[in-house]
């Protein structure tokens, strides 16, 4: 998670959980002088758009008196969906088994996407089976990854 995201993580997160949510994560994607902020929301019993509105507001108030991004920006409340974004290294662990697209900073054996199943999880790696072919990557190197649902 890049340092950005993780002090607006640490800054939103207290604000989603007292609301009884669990966040997900955060992407901060700047587009010129306008920026858009998503965070992804999870709870048991699903998600739904009073929910994401109820997050948002919260969020909101905290980020105006915070003011962590500088210029105007977009704020997206979501729930992570069947094709989860995984953020931290619990998430890859949670969802060992499971098929994932991962993009990493620095090509990995000339490669920059690896979509596989990931069979383990540990010490910052995540061991991946790519086209019959076993891999590890680190999870420091991973610049977004997602699951593939499975129909």
């Amino acid at each position: 998670m890049a340092r950005a995201n993780a002090q607006i993580n640490a800054i939103i997160e207290p604000a989603v959980t007292a609301l009884g949510f669990e966040l997900v994560g955060v992407e901060h994607v700047a587009q010129g002088r306008h920026s858009l902020l998503r965070i992804y929301i999870d709870h048991p019993e699903g998600i739904d758009v009073e929910d994401c509105a109820d997050v948002s507001r919260q969020v909101s108030a905290v980020m105006d008196v915070e003011d962590p991004i500088k210029g105007e920006y977009t704020l997206e409340v979501s729930s992570p969906g069947l094709e989860r974004p995984l953020f931290t290294e619990e998430q890859f662990a949670r969802f060992t088994g499971s098929l994932a697209e991962l993009r990493v900073r620095v090509a990995h054996e000339g490669r920059r996407r690896f979509r596989g199943r990931m069979l383990a999880v540990e010490n910052g790696q995540v061991r991946m089976d790519v086209d019959g072919v076993e891999i590890e990557l680190s999870l420091d190197n991973v610049d977004k990854a997602h699951l593939i649902h499975e129909w």
